[in-house]
C-alpha cells in the first residue's frame, strides 16, 4: 500500500520534472531584443537609447 504511494509520487515528480524541462528549452519571444540590449563592452543592460555608462567620460 505505501509503497504504491511513493511510486505513484515519485513518479509524477519525474512527468513534472520532464515538463519542465520540456518548456526549458523553448526560446522565450522577446529573447533577441533582451540580448540586443545588453553593451557588448561591458554586459549591461542598456535602458533607452542613449551610450552605455561605460563609454560616458570621466569612467
Amino acid at each position: 500500500m505505501v509503497f504504491n504511494l511513493i511510486l505513484k509520487i515519485v513518479t509524477l515528480f519525474l512527468i513534472a520534472i520532464g515538463v519542465l524541462a520540456m518548456f526549458g528549452k523553448l526560446r522565450m519571444p522577446g529573447g533577441k531584443r533582451l540580448r540586443d540590449a545588453r553593451c557588448p563592452d561591458c554586459g549591461r543592460i542598456r535602458i533607452g537609447k542613449g551610450p552605455c555608462p561605460c563609454k560616458k567620460k570621466g569612467h
